[in-house]
């Protein structure tokens, strides 16, 4: 008995992290993001290690993570892997008070975001 096993979403030649419940905004966690879309995963890390930006470190954390998946879990080839999808969520939003002039009260959020990256093997060109 017990549950079945759930099917796979991703295709054979992909893996893929989640990093949930980043103090960040959406909006610029996805400026981090679109900064590795696309890219191998060499240059990918190489321009998080270099970015100027907080939250760079957690994203590159997340596609770390990305990779070992890859490498561990599904056998891929890590020189062949590729930055496939890089996405980002809202999460939850804490919503604080700070006091103002005349008895007023100004609204103050902090957001939170989730990433997914989704790295997929391509095949690399016989020179």
């Amino acid at each position: 008995m017990g549950k079945r096993k759930r099917e796979r979403t991703l295709s054979d030649s992909e893996a893929k992290a989640v990093a949930r419940m980043l103090r960040v905004s959406p909006q610029k966690l996805n400026l981090v993001a679109q900064l590795i879309r696309g890219k191998k995963v060499a240059t990918a890390l190489a321009d998080l290690q270099f970015s100027q930006k907080r939250i760079a470190k957690d994203v590159q954390k997340c596609l770390e993570s990305a990779i070992a998946n890859a490498e561990n879990n599904h056998d891929l080839d890590v020189d062949d892997l590729v930055v496939s999808q890089a996405f980002v969520g809202k999460a939850l939003v804490l919503k604080r008070f700070s006091p103002r002039g005349r008895g007023r009260m100004g609204k103050i959020l902090k957001p939170f975001a989730n990433l997914t990256i989704v790295v997929r093997q391509v095949e690399s060109e016989a020179a």
